[in-house]
């Protein structure tokens, strides 16, 4: 080998300098350490400053820009480290002796092993940047399954690390692992349970990052900002971070908020007690008030003609309250609100018109409104209870932007909870202790 004949012609050289062979020797190994360094640090600073820098220059001149997030991460770059390395390995044993050269031989190989699980480590990493990059990202989270592969890649790299150490074969350490599975087991307990409950996770599509969760259990309320082999980080609207184990979201209930999101409408589902002491039928006297409501005119005067019709077919004798079918104030309530929230729909106006002489509104579309036109809207009664009878509103705005969502719900009780006199209700309220003090005056007063 030329190494070899370089360092007989180096020891021979020295003796003929008139040095003992001895020191010949001592010589020869301190030189060939001298060249084997400088060979090293010569190929560490061509492979960083002038191969990579090429490769460089090449990727940045590329148009796909992927391949720019391996220059960013420095994958090539922690990869250079190997060569040096390669060289003081292979080299070594023909400086120095047989014995102290493989101890030297041994470092470099687990430091060759280090360098290798941090290149790998960069890599999944770039990998993963990559796929952040593409759409099906947003369906399929992968963090997971490179967390899996990378704890492989750590475990393959200890088992060489000791090997290395302890002087034995990687299959007898291997061997000896079956033995301690048990305890593996044990020690991995939360990362299997996180990798099966990640695979669920994606495969149901349940859950991903960016979606809006709410699980109570957990005090989390907010968006999903990374889901991790063994975590889920939730950033609460408080901002505060919610950590929750990947497997409690198999085995505990949460709800995903992402579908109302993606409607492009959000649920008002609210309910308000009318006193039923407050409900009767409506006298001439209220219709010709309530008449003056443009929402219901229309439908007092369709609703009187029908009834007319109606008791007068049947014969009914109206000078019976029960009698018949009349017109309630809770019923025409409902309906007005209804109406109201109908010609929030779309920003309408009236236009007048004559049919047949008969002056006539008709609504003419301005733009889209407050609420979903293709979603449920319903004004409905609940079950009566002791606090009255619950008049619900049940409707799907047409934003899901939470600051926007609260002042549209508002703005319709502020009107809702307004306009209830009107129509001769009221609402229910538990007495308060300013009632109980008006009644004490009351009694005190006619004492």
């Amino acid at each position: 080998m030329k190494i070899e004949l370089l360092s007989i012609n180096l020891v021979n050289f020295l003796t003929k300098a008139g040095l003992s062979l001895s020191t010949a020797k001592i010589v020869e190994t301190v030189i060939l350490l001298l060249l084997i360094l400088l060979v090293s640090a010569i190929a560490n600073f061509v492979t960083k400053k002038i191969i990579i820098n090429i490769l460089k220059h090449i990727i940045i001149k590329t148009k796909n820009k992927f391949d720019d997030v391996f220059l960013e991460n420095n994958v090539f770059n922690s990869l250079s480290h190997i060569v040096p390395a390669l060289i003081i390995y292979y080299s070594i044993p023909f400086a120095i002796s047989k014995e102290y050269s493989e101890i030297i031989q041994s470092f470099t190989y687990i430091y060759i092993i280090i360098v290798v699980m941090v290149v790998l480590n960069l890599f999944l990493n770039s990998l993963h940047d990559i796929y952040l990059k593409l759409p099906v990202s947003k369906e399929i989270n992968a963090k997971g399954y490179i967390q899996v592969i990378k704890i492989i890649f750590y475990v393959i790299g200890i088992i060489l690390i000791l090997s290395v150490l302890i002087g034995k074969s990687p299959t007898t350490l291997l061997t000896g692992l079956g033995a301690m599975t048990a305890i593996l087991l044990l020690v991995f307990k939360d990362t299997i349970l996180g990798f099966v409950a990640s695979i669920q996770l994606s495969s149901y599509k349940m859950l991903k990052r960016g979606d809006w969760i709410s699980m109570p259990s957990r005090k989390a309320d907010g968006n999903v900002l990374d889901i991790t082999l063994n975590t889920v980080k939730v950033q609460n609207f408080n901002k505060t971070i919610s950590t929750i184990p990947t497997h409690v979201l198999m085995s505990e209930s949460f709800v995903n908020w992402e579908g109302m999101r993606e409607s492009g409408g959000r649920r008002i589902k609210r309910s308000i007690n009318i006193d039923m002491k407050s409900i009767k039928f409506c006298d001439e006297k209220m219709i010709e008030k309530l008449k003056k409501i443009s929402l219901i005119k229309n439908y007092l005067e369709e609703k009187q003609n029908e009834l007319v019709e109606y008791n007068l077919d049947n014969n009914i004798d109206n000078s019976v309250v029960v009698n018949g079918r009349r017109i309630t104030n809770i019923g025409t309530f409902r309906k007005y609100v209804e109406r109201y929230l109908v010609s929030n729909l779309q920003e309408v106006k009236f236009e007048k018109y004559y049919d047949n002489g008969i002056e006539k509104e008709k609504e003419v579309v301005v733009k889209e409104g407050k609420f979903k036109p293709d979603m449920t809207l319903i004004v409905r009664q609940l079950q009566p209870s002791e606090k009255g009878l619950p008049i619900e509103i049940y409707v799907f705005t047409s934003t899901v932007n939470w600051v926007e969502y609260e002042a549209i719900q508002a703005d319709i009780f502020d009107h809702i909870l307004a306009i209830v006199p009107e129509f001769g209700l009221k609402i229910f309220q538990n007495p308060t202790g300013e009632d109980f003090l008006s009644l004490s005056n009351n009694f005190s007063s006619k004492s």
